[in-house]
């Protein structure tokens, strides 16, 4: 005689079968990992960055839900970094992966941006094609 486990998160009296861990139906497993997710993320950005609880949401809102730099990326896919100074551990805001990657390649030199810059402004291929 097999019993067919009912979701503890359902309704009292709830025919949906919960296959999975709690047991649970597939809607409320799925809201449970985010949940899990969620709580995970932010663990890790206190323990790794010390920020305090609820602080990612309150940077993440200030910024608008927005990448800092670029203003494009969202964290909806793929959530926001946390930019810091790796030599003072001062938190600096989210970024996308792209942003946070290019920060780090400039190893947090303004020269290198103002170097990007000119190059922007001025391509070196339009001087040295110009006197070809």
């Amino acid at each position: 005689m097999t019993t067919e486990k009912t979701c503890k998160d359902c309704e009292p009296g709830s025919k949906r079968p919960a296959p999975n861990p709690g047991p649970r139906c597939a809607t409320h497993w799925r809201e449970e990992k985010k949940r899990r997710k969620q709580a995970a993320h932010e663990k890790r950005v206190q323990n790794v960055y010390g920020l305090g609880e609820g602080d990612y949401d309150v940077i993440y809102k200030g910024q608008d839900g927005r990448c800092a730099i670029c203003q494009r990326a969202t964290g909806a896919s793929r959530k926001l970094s946390v930019d810091h100074n790796h030599k003072t551990g001062e938190v600096r805001g989210l970024l996308c992966r792209v942003c946070n990657n290019l920060l780090g390649h400039a190893r947090d030199s303004t020269e290198f941006f103002d170097r990007a810059k000119q190059y922007l402004i001025n391509p070196p291929a339009r001087q040295i094609l110009e006197k070809k």
